[in-house]
């Protein structure tokens, strides 16, 4: 493995790691989609700050789009306080209306300088280990990395300073404001946090991979875990377990890194949906088919209860006469009756089926709870 190789996925992991944090409270905040207006919306940040400061190495570069992305959310809930409009909606009209001004601005102004559109959206990890980071002569890595390990680090930071309040906002807002903190500006830090991080990952990777690794592993790690600490955790390990599949699978096609690892994350996230321990598409699957047995087992049984010591209890209680009293096709009426069997709540004689005592406990339990 080369440096380059190594230096790409370093970077792409601390992108990774840094969208994941923000991105699982996006996700439990149920504003998933304000990530991407953040993504496209600071573009005309970017653009205006450059005709400001005339240098695309600037950190007040960042400032200036960060700030942007603050204006988004400011303006998309100006727009959903009206009523007028649904939060969606709202999204839907201003961040198209910010993106289109920057591209327009961009595409206006700023085409002599390596300032495209198409740069800014699909972004280039396979360029990152060229821009390199010197101090007093030495070369000490790529500028990409230093950065998004600085994001990393102020991400963490405010996550762990306001670990407390972020939770109880996002999960109480009402709780939170009687308790004397602000959901306000918990809310606007987080959104200043979610575009310093698009900000910072844009000459990198892009905002198409932003928004992939900002949504999809927090998404992803939600449908694991219940804890807020746990998804946290899960959601920077499969960001970084995504990013670096993503880099390998993209070198074996020989394809785009960046798309190759959004590809990643769909691919994890559509396996977890499917397989997931408590909420995957087949264990909803297997728990329902389950507990559609042990209800037709229950049926069965106080069926059985209800005909002891009836006369024509023979009839009532034979193999063949469950279809009639029960509605059960022959196939599932004897999977059925095997089921409970097997349990020892009844057993044949015959054709005829006969309560145990346990399956008569199981019956009156059923009869009266």
């Amino acid at each position: 493995m080369t440096a380059p190789q190594i230096e790409i996925q370093l970077i792409a992991s601390a992108v990774a790691v840094s969208c994941a944090l923000p991105g699982c409270f996006l996700i439990l905040r149920r504003m998933a989609m304000m990530s991407d207006a953040i993504s496209h919306s600071i573009l005309v940040g970017i653009a205006v700050g450059f005709f400001l400061i005339r240098d695309l190495a600037s950190p007040l570069l960042v400032l200036s789009a960060a700030l942007t992305g603050v204006l988004t959310v400011s303006l998309v809930e100006l727009l959903t306080r009206t009523k007028r409009v649904r939060e969606d909606a709202a999204i839907g009209l201003i961040f198209p209306a910010l993106f289109s001004v920057g591209v327009i601005l961009i595409s206006r102004y700023a085409g002599d300088v390596h300032l495209d559109v198409d740069a800014v959206l699909l972004g280039e990890l396979a360029f990152a280990p060229f821009n390199r980071l010197t101090v007093l002569g030495v070369d000490i890595g790529p500028k990409g990395l230093y950065l998004m390990s600085g994001i990393l680090l102020l991400n963490l930071f405010f996550i762990l300073t306001f670990y407390k309040e972020l939770k109880l906002s996002t999960f109480d807002a009402g709780l939170a404001g009687a308790l004397g903190f602000s959901p306000v500006v918990i809310h606007y830090g987080l959104m200043t946090i979610v575009s310093i991080t698009a900000v910072g990952a844009f000459d990198a990777v892009g905002s198409v991979l932003v928004v992939a690794l900002m949504i999809a592993p927090p998404a992803t790690a939600y449908l694991i875990t219940d804890r807020l600490s746990h998804m946290l955790f899960l959601a920077c390990l499969i960001g970084v377990i995504c990013a670096v599949s993503g880099y390998w699978a993209a070198h074996a096609l020989d394809v785009s890194i960046a798309g190759s690892m959004a590809s990643m994350t769909g691919i994890f996230f559509v396996a977890t949906f499917l397989a997931a321990p408590d909420r995957g598409l087949v264990s909803i699957y297997l728990r329902r088919a389950r507990q559609r047995v042990e209800f037709a087992q229950t049926m069965l049984l106080v069926h059985l209860y209800n005909h002891e010591g009836l006369p024509g209890v023979e009839r009532e209680n034979h193999m063949d006469h469950l279809h009639e009293h029960l509605k059960w096709e022959p196939d599932f009426a004897v999977r059925i009756v095997g089921a409970a069997e097997r349990k020892g709540s009844i057993s044949l004689d015959g054709a005829l089926l006969l309560l145990t005592e346990r399956g008569r406990e199981t019956a009156r339990r059923a009869m009266v709870g």
